[in-house]
């Protein structure tokens, strides 16, 4: 029986391994894609303190080799269920094998959100991509497009400035929110355009994207806007549709937790982007990360 189950990789996830390993707890990950989670896609990370530039994945791979140095068993399968047991303890099942604990870490993360829009799903990997540093050297010198008001917008169009023969950003408001600085690097861009106030509502192209229509959020005026590529970084959605049954979540999908990480069940706790919680970055993705796993210590003393 493993003392502490963390469900995802990501840095919440990794965190929560590393504490629970030096406190000297038996430790399996669960991950059903790869270790990192969304980090891995930032070319840059600029603002964890201590550190004054690296990239999202190098340091999501110091993290992942430190929880493995640490002792911590990882296992790359999706969580499907958990079942709570009359002791205390819990049974997680993940494809074909189930996993007894003491304790849970949910730090599933997040997944892309997307438009809804017509012609989105049809176009998913013939165009329309939610990842810039993934597919973005596939459009070396075409016309792209990047959707939304964020950080992860306005890094994904700074990213594809630099490969790319224009970049339109689009959003649906008049001032964005992600960091100013960022904002700023593109406006001194000669290949970016800004299409403010500005809405996706359709999706043109059959073997390939060819453009979206866009419409003013103010006026609805309708415009089509050529592109062969559309970036969509419009937020994400708490990757906990495996938990919903057994756990309290908010309207959003996210697990209702405090700071101190507990949920409604006793022995699970839960850390990083699928938690309640204002503010969504790195370093609080790791400090979450750390005060889970040692409450989910703490629990496993008395069971």
């Amino acid at each position: 029986m493993y003392d502490v189950v963390v469900i995802g990789a990501g840095p919440a996830g990794l965190s929560s391994a590393i504490y629970a390993l030096r406190a000297g707890r038996r430790v399996l990950v669960l991950e059903g894609k790869s270790y990192g989670g969304q980090i891995v896609n930032t070319p840059k990370v600029e603002n964890y303190p201590g550190i004054k530039e690296i990239s999202g994945f190098e340091f999501a791979t110091n993290m992942f080799e430190q929880a493995k140095a640490l002792g911590a068993e990882v296992q790359y399968e999706k969580c499907t269920g958990i079942e709570r047991r009359a002791a205390g303890d819990f049974v997680i099942s993940a494809g074909d094998h189930s996993y007894e604990c003491r304790s849970i870490v949910l730090a599933a993360g997040a997944v892309n959100r997307k438009l809804g829009v017509k012609g989105e799903e049809e176009l998913i990997g013939k165009g329309v991509s939610y990842c810039a540093t993934c597919d973005g050297a596939f459009f070396r010198g075409k016309d792209v497009a990047v959707v939304g008001g964020g950080n992860t917008a306005l890094e994904d169009a700074l990213f594809l400035s630099n490969y790319c023969k224009t970049v339109s950003v689009i959003h649906r408001r008049d001032a964005f929110r992600g960091e100013k600085k960022k904002e700023l690097l593109l406006r001194e861009k000669d290949n970016v355009h800004f299409h403010l106030e500005q809405q996706v509502v359709a999706i043109a192209g059959e073997e390939h994207l060819e453009g979206v229509t866009l419409r003013n959020t103010a006026t609805g005026e309708e415009k089509d806007l050529p592109v062969e590529g559309l970036f969509v970084a419009v937020g994400q959605m708490p990757d906990t549709q495996g938990f919903t049954s057994l756990i309290q979540v908010d309207e959003g999908g996210y697990v209702v937790a405090e700071e101190n990480c507990h949920t409604s069940i006793p022995g699970i706790f839960a850390a990083g982007d699928c938690r309640t919680k204002n503010v969504r970055q790195l370093t609080t993705a790791v400090a979450d990360g750390s005060v889970a796993a040692l409450a989910a210590c703490a629990y496993c003393e008395g069971h």
